[in-house]
């Protein structure tokens, strides 16, 4: 299998155990089967952790003739946010032992690192543009939405950073300016490196 098949299935099978090893602690703790898939899919690294997993599900499968250069890098984009978040606002937030501590490696750490590597190695350069960040950040911007939609409906919401109800409306929008800022920002690096690369 050549590297870059292997390195996509890694990453998916990264990604699916994360996730289902989330899953499992949540059946363990008495959560239905709906239950649990609903409870996980309020989060934005599980989301993002997901499509990652499809993705390069897919790529791994199909010896990369699915592979489309800007959806490769805008999902490296999305979880990178995820890690880069993780990191500066949400270590340590919660108790990490046994099984959850293998998934929040893999979910907050491993993929976070290897789907930018895989598309920085891997992906053919070339093909973003200035606006590619821009339609990257609908995603992160349409789970806000949502986030907070249904975090006033239930009344816990799943990041700190956008508990209006603790923080209040306008401490919220702050938070999520500056995360959307520099996600665009980044995404901007992502496209003058990507031409960089073309040319050389």
């Amino acid at each position: 299998m050549p590297l870059a098949r292997l390195l996509a299935l890694v990453i998916c099978l990264a990604a699916c155990i994360g996730i289902g090893i989330e899953f499992q602690n949540l059946l363990g703790k008495g959560q239905s089967l709906i239950g649990a898939v609903w409870s996980l899919a309020g989060y934005f690294t599980i989301l993002t952790n997901a499509i990652v997993a499809g993705v390069f599900g897919a790529i791994a499968a199909a010896a990369g003739r699915t592979q489309k250069p800007r959806t490769v890098a805008g999902i490296s984009a999305a979880i990178a946010l995820v890690g880069v978040v993780f990191a500066l606002l949400l270590e340590g937030t919660r108790p990490l032992g046994g099984s959850v501590a293998v998934s929040d490696f893999l979910l907050h750490r491993f993929t976070p690192v290897a789907v930018p590597l895989y598309w920085l190695l891997f992906t053919r350069k070339g093909a973003l543009t200035w606006r590619d960040p821009l339609l990257w950040a609908l995603y992160p911007l349409a789970y806000l939405g949502y986030a907070i939609a249904r975090g006033l409906s239930e009344g816990r919401f799943a990041y700190p950073f956008i508990d209006v109800g603790a923080i209040g409306w306008m401490q919220a929008a702050i938070n999520a300016a500056a995360i959307g800022a520099a996600f665009i920002a980044a995404g901007q690096v992502m496209v003058f490196v990507d031409r960089l690369l073309a040319r050389r």
